[in-house]
């Protein structure tokens, strides 16, 4: 679970201003809890990975269906709908098969020397008119010929200019609202587009991205790891995109937006991370939405050397991030909970037990203080408890393995305490991992894949910070101690208990 747990920022809505009659969800709209979340046996509580609570009144308990599910037919359910989606406890749902045109849709293929890639790419996508963006391919010849054959529209960089020049040129030249970015290294499904597309009855969705999957199901050792680990698989899970949230972040292998959304386009200065900084700028105005049911295959590096080299590329961006977005970069987000807990666990003093017991302690009875109006405050807030102290552990491991990995491998070899940190994190992190993805690879060599995968991102990132001269993407983001419960109306006298 990215980031902290709640916390007062993390559970505000994406958009802070009240919504529009033009923005209101269109009837028959149907949203549903999504699987993170936890809705309490007294119906009414409500609460999701990133620590929001939502406490709900009677006249929206009674529109929630005993599956989580809110359809909207009148202003309660309109707005019961809104709130959900906003705070990342629920997805949008659908149960009619029928899916749209695509008639309002542009793709856009930016590439460079890979036109067997692109025919591939044009060919799953017949009647969709293409913009193919060649930037500086030394046979362009090639493409010309692949685009002739779909009927797609060509525009040349002679000098190549990066991938986010040649997004923005496909942008610029796009006659549709909505606009579709597709690398040449993917290819899309029969209904991809259609899937993604569904989404944006919802007036406040600017963008939309799929799952990402290997393009081929099988294959050696590291192809295996990536079927289950690959950084653009963002799980089977839909999710709200947003800094700190369970999905930060969405790649631009494949995006479907709002061209009206997409104001100057991809950042071209940027080299590494210009799709996070684009889905970040708009998702501080529009709901960005991941959509697993949409899938997309994409050629994945299975060699070794490629593959360690991408995953440093990857966390060379964290530093660049964090001079135009700040602290949603931050490695970690701690409040004075999470900062005790995480000292605890990292001192392996004496201590440290009673330092971890306290802190949950004092967060448990700050949580029961919270829920003294319930039936049984002690059982919610040991509920919570447990939710937000599997945070802390996962965040923990995470600043040993991956964000802070070369300070704790410098000092392995003189430290005890760092070589125990670093082996229990990623041992424990690894185990953690395999059970939750049930790779077809055993746990040693996942283990070992994998904390070679964080060992990679954390060398990068530290290379970033040097090249940008600036420790921003190392610092955390510390948080104060009030804990953010939403009422929609007036609060629930029942409890919340795990399930």
């Amino acid at each position: 679970m990215p980031g902290g747990w709640c916390t007062a920022r993390s559970c505000r809505p994406t958009r802070a201003s009240a919504v529009s009659e033009s923005d209101v969800l269109p009837t028959g709209f149907e949203v549903a809890l999504s699987a993170s979340t936890h809705r309490c046996t007294d119906g009414r509580t409500l609460y999701g990975e990133a620590g929001t609570i939502v406490r709900l009144r009677s006249a929206a308990v009674a529109r929630l269906d005993a599956h989580g599910a809110v359809r909207v037919t009148d202003r309660t359910s309109r707005v019961l709908a809104r709130t959900l989606l906003d705070r990342g406890l629920a997805a949008p749902v659908w149960r009619d098969a029928a899916l749209g045109g695509t008639g309002d849709i542009t793709l856009v293929v930016p590439v460079r020397d890979r036109p067997d890639g692109v025919d591939r790419l044009l060919a799953g996508c017949a009647g969709v008119p293409a913009i193919v963006v060649d930037d500086g391919s030394r046979d362009p010849a090639a493409l010309r010929v692949v685009c002739e054959r779909y009927g797609a529209r060509l525009l040349r960089h002679e000098h190549s200019r990066g991938p986010a020049a040649a997004r923005n040129t496909g942008l610029a030249h796009a006659a549709t609202e909505l606009v579709a970015f597709a690398d040449s290294d993917v290819v899309l499904g029969a209904d991809t587009l259609e899937l993604l597309r569904r989404h944006f009855v919802d007036p406040q969705v600017g963008l939309v991205a799929p799952r990402i999957l290997g393009l081929e199901p099988d294959g050696g050792v590291l192809h295996r790891y990536e079927a289950a680990s690959s950084s653009l698989d963002l799980g089977a899970e839909p999710a709200l995109v947003r800094p700190h949230a369970r999905v930060s972040y969405v790649p631009s292998a494949m995006l479907l937006a709002r061209k009206s959304a997409l104001g100057n386009g991809f950042d071209e200065s940027m080299q590494v991370a210009e799709d996070v900084d684009l889905v970040w700028r708009v998702s501080a105005q529009w709901a960005v939405r991941y959509e697993p049911e949409a899938r997309v295959r994409h050629e994945h590096r299975v060699h070794f050397d490629e593959w360690f080299a991408r995953r440093m590329l990857y966390g060379t961006g964290a530093a660049p991030l964090a001079t135009r977005h700040g602290s949603a970069v931050a490695p970690a987000v701690l409040t004075p909970w999470t900062a005790a807990v995480t000292a605890g666990l990292l001192a392996q003093r004496r201590w440290s037990p009673v330092l971890v017991a306290g802190a949950s302690a004092v967060l448990w009875c700050r949580l029961r203080h919270r829920f003294a109006d319930s039936d049984d405050p002690a059982g919610s807030a040991t509920a919570l408890t447990k939710v937000a102290l599997r945070a802390a552990l996962e965040q923990t491991a995470s600043i040993a393995t991956r964000h802070y990995v070369p300070v704790f491998l410098a000092l392995a070899p003189f430290s005890r305490r760092a070589r125990r940190a670093y082996l229990v994190s990623a041992v424990a992190a690894g185990l953690v991992d395999h059970r939750r993805k049930q790779p077809k690879l055993d746990p040693v060599r996942f283990i070992g894949l994998r904390a070679l995968d964080d060992l990679a991102y954390g060398l990068g990132l530290w290379q970033g910070v040097l090249a940008e001269r600036s420790p921003r993407a190392l610092l955390p983001l510390v948080k104060g101690v009030r804990l953010d419960v939403t009422r929609r109306g007036r609060s629930s006298n029942r409890p919340c208990r795990a399930g």
